[in-house]
């Protein structure tokens, strides 16, 4: 029956409701008691008088109970995390409307400040992972708090699961942690090299975070890759010692000639005229390179800018065959153009486009057996292949490819031939005349043009460059 009650008036079994009602009542019935004991009463009358008095005290305890256990509930449910309506309650106590009503306005406060800072965490852990460096934060004992995407790319995905003596295997990068970690430093930077996932060189940045920072996180390690740099500073270095060479050399033989023609050979009229000639032909070799050089230069400037304009490839490659025909005629070697039906035009540079078409077919020519032909045959392709290095564009594509019937290309040299100045022993052993730079122009031509240049050689059908140039960028 009392079960009954209690779960009919939803009353918590815990809720010390009787006890509070017997309290209550404890002092009356001493009261009656004392009347009994006094014979200013009867018994019956004190018991009953006591009765009507505990079902005074069960009545005026009731709401206040009923509505306390109600806000119970309520804030136990907003503790974790319930979707509740308090509307939902009815309350009649003034107090119990105002407890509620304070209760939901922090939770509406509380509520607004925890969207404020999950949409900033969010937006600041989205800033971090937009960074091309890794970052990381790290704890008093060196544990990995969180890194930024860069940093789980470089590192692994399960680097927060690490301390940071496990991740680099470099002493004098964690003595720098380590002088930082014990306040020894505020930031500390250093140059170390890893060797694991690949060898590198790396540079780290490493601070202590401000005081007024909360959280575990008393560190921030920056790293920054210098492998790519120094490898493209030594390239550029290798440019520059490779450029004077080849100028210093044209310069040295145009200046020994001068030299004797002024003094031994000054009267030998057939000296004058064979040095004249070997001197016309280094001015001509200086003239090649230095054109070559600033056409590099202009087309490394150009690289960021998007091509505009159209070309027609058929055309462009009917008139470097005819440009270079006389060139071929000397050599015996005759330049065939070769297109199927419907070519369309490619959205590109036409200046840039004719310049790699003709650079190839210069080599072609240049490089070909005598009495063969060189071959430009221009076609469609349904997409351009894939690049290791760099992303080609997606869709159909205009191929261009150029044969010459020479020796095969071995693949060692096949995978140096657009390095700058890279020139074949072979070449350089039949003093073949040449800069070491048409290739490398032709790749830069192609990689603003997010195409592709691969290169097939074999005993039988000689060497093959073959151009693939989007027909829209």
């Amino acid at each position: 029956m009392f079960e009954r009650g209690r779960n009919l008036f939803n009353i918590e079994k815990n809720s010390e409701f009787a006890i509070r009602v017997l309290v209550l009542s404890i002092p009356t019935a001493v009261v009656f008691v004392m009347l009994v004991l006094l014979e200013l009463i009867s018994p019956m009358s004190a018991i009953i008088s006591y009765a009507s008095v505990i079902i005074f005290n069960v009545l005026l305890l009731f709401p206040i109970t009923f509505e306390m256990q109600q806000i119970k509930r309520y804030i136990t449910k907003l503790s974790t995390g319930e979707d509740v309506n308090g509307k939902a309650m009815t309350l009649s106590e003034k107090d119990a409307k105002e407890i509620v009503s304070a209760i939901n306005a922090m939770h509406s406060f509380w509520a607004h400040k925890t969207d404020i800072l999950e949409a900033q965490t969010i937006s600041d852990t989205a800033v971090l992972d937009t960074l091309p460096d890794p970052i990381m934060m790290i704890d008093r004992a060196g544990n990995i708090l969180g890194a930024n995407l860069s940093a789980r790319t470089f590192l692994g995905k399960n680097i927060t699961d690490k301390n940071i003596d496990r991740v680099f295997d470099s002493n004098s990068f964690m003595e720098a942690v380590s002088r930082v970690l014990k306040k020894e430093s505020a930031s500390e930077n250093l140059i170390f090299y890893v060797k694991k996932p690949v060898d590198q060189k790396l540079y780290a940045h490493i601070k202590q975070l401000p005081w007024l920072s909360k959280g575990r996180a008393v560190a921030v390690i920056s790293l920054y890759d210098l492998t790519k740099a120094i490898k493209i500073e030594k390239m550029q270095s290798d440019f520059v010692a490779n450029a004077s060479h080849e100028l210093r050399t044209p310069l040295s033989i145009i200046s020994g000639f001068i030299e004797t023609l002024q003094t031994s050979a000054k009267d030998d009229e057939a000296a004058r005229e064979s040095f004249l000639k070997i001197m016309a032909e280094q001015a001509e070799y200086m003239s090649a390179l230095i054109e070559n050089l600033l056409s590099l230069s202009r087309i490394e400037m150009e690289q960021d800018q998007k091509p505009e304009g159209e070309a027609d490839v058929v055309k462009l490659a009917e008139e470097v065959q005819q440009a270079l025909s006389l060139k071929a005629e000397a050599r015996e070697i005759g330049i065939k153009v070769k297109n199927d039906e419907d070519i369309p035009m490619i959205n590109a540079d036409e200046r840039q486009i004719k310049q790699i078409i003709q650079n190839l077919t210069d080599n072609a020519i240049k490089y070909g057996v005598s009495k063969s032909d060189v071959t430009i045959k221009i076609s469609t392709a349904e997409s351009i292949p894939p690049s290791k290095s760099y992303k080609v564009r997606s869709g159909p594509a205009v191929a261009i490819a150029i044969n010459n019937k020479g020796p095969k290309i071995t693949p060692e040299n096949l995978a140096r031939l657009t390095e700058r100045f890279y020139r074949m022993q072979e070449h350089k052993d039949l003093n073949i005349k040449g800069t070491g730079l048409g290739l490398s122009i032709a790749k830069q031509i192609i990689l603003r043009h997010r195409g592709n240049l691969t290169v097939t050689s074999n005993s039988y059908n000689g060497t093959t460059f073959t151009i693939y140039l989007p027909q829209e960028i």
